[in-house]
């Protein structure tokens, strides 16, 4: 029977509602170490389905359709999440959409007869919404089990994920060398239809590619530069390694790619920000120790700080600086002045500091900026 307007309009409400899909988000995620495992992205393409389906199914039950469901779990299948971690997830997103409605719907003054009886036909209906999700998680199982595709993701995910040295056979019959040396490339791609177009692209560079950890990625026998990318797609490449090596390689790639804006990037020219990222707390105790007299409320005080993180970003030179920000080179001056008035950073132009000063310096500038918050 159709939900009342009301009802209809409460729950509609809740699956526009971005606060109620992020903490089915994370709710999933700290409940599913697997499911975490993918970029937050794609739990939230599936959250904000799950959830718009059970509601669309619970105020109309005429609109079930469980077509997408299989689809996601087809997805995960091929994603390598096993289906015990995606079913964890699914079911901590369930007992909290629960619980979000119930409340929402006593809000609205709704009766509690009527807030039972939706939650026992949502739960009927989530409940084959999960039917569906195993039925194409196990049928895509089926499939992957059968193709060399499988195989030779399931070599990638050993190679780079698991640790455990395959055989000499098993590399062989993947299409790698064991000999050989292999230029690791991560994506942001997972989406499984996405993933297989990027794939083709990387495919010209020889190597394997595949779903790791969720992200398309790959050993390529050449790296791939000047390969094809869709707006927005962002694609980390390591040098050339063995294969003992790439586990490592791979957490750095990785490591890369989650500080990385979209385009084609090779991880040597990301060496420091990787290295700065993995020590947070040593950033956070650099920035109070350097910058602990900015405001980051302060207009100005930001003002100051970019303009310093340019000015070392362009070699310590004034002109190459005010022409990068539009100004006038007198101008970039003033602010390293009143910068060095106010903290301990030393900027002068030409000042032959160390090394390791300015590396210091420019930490500082750069997570005092991207924070955006006081430190100390």
């Amino acid at each position: 029977m159709p939900a009342s307007p009301l009802l209809r309009q409460v729950l509609d409400a809740m699956a526009a509602d971005d606060s109620v899909v992020d903490e089915l988000v994370q709710a999933a995620r700290s409940q599913s170490p697997e499911v975490a495992r993918l970029p937050e992205a794609e739990n939230r393409r599936h959250v904000r389905f799950l959830l718009s389906a059970a509601l669309r199914a619970t105020t109309n039950p005429d609109s079930a359709d469980y077509t997408t469901a299989e689809a996601l779990g087809a997805d995960r299948a091929e994603q390598g999440v096993p289906l015990t971690d995606l079913l964890r997830g699914v079911q901590a997103g369930k007992t909290l959409a629960a619980r979000f409605a119930v409340e929402r719907a006593r809000a609205a003054g709704l009766p509690d007869d009527v807030i039972l009886e939706t939650v026992l036909d949502a739960e009927r209906y989530t409940g084959a919404l999960e039917r569906h999700i195993v039925k194409g998680y196990h049928a895509a199982e089926l499939q992957l089990s059968r193709t060399v595709r499988d195989a030779r993701t399931q070599l990638l995910r050993t190679l780079l994920v698991s640790g455990d040295a395959p055989t000499a056979e098993e590399v062989r019959q993947a299409g790698l060398r064991p000999e050989g040396r292999y230029s690791c490339v991560v994506s942001d791609v997972s989406d499984p239809a996405r993933a297989r177009t990027l794939e083709q692209a990387l495919l010209e560079f020889g190597g394997v590619y595949g779903l790791v950890e969720g992200r398309l990625t790959g050993l390529a026998a050449r790296p791939p530069a000047g390969v094809t990318l869709a707006d927005g797609v962002l694609l980390v490449v390591a040098p050339p390694a063995a294969l003992p090596q790439l586990r490592e390689v791979h957490r750095l790639c990785t490591a890369a790619a989650r500080i990385a804006g979209p385009g084609h990037h090779d991880l040597a020219s990301l060496a420091g920000e990787v290295a700065l990222a993995a020590e947070p707390l040593l950033g956070e105790l650099l920035t109070a120790g350097l910058l602990g007299a900015l405001d980051p409320a302060n207009a100005f005080h930001r003002e100051l700080a970019a303009t310093a993180l340019a000015y070392l970003d362009h070699g310590q030179r004034l002109r190459p600086t005010a022409d990068a920000l539009h100004l006038h080179p007198n101008t970039v001056r003033y602010r390293l002045d009143r910068l060095a008035e106010l903290t301990p950073v030393a900027l002068a132009e030409n000042s032959g500091g160390r090394v390791l000063d300015t590396l210091r310096s420019w930490w500082a500038l750069h997570h005092w900026l991207a924070q955006g918050r006081p430190h100390g």
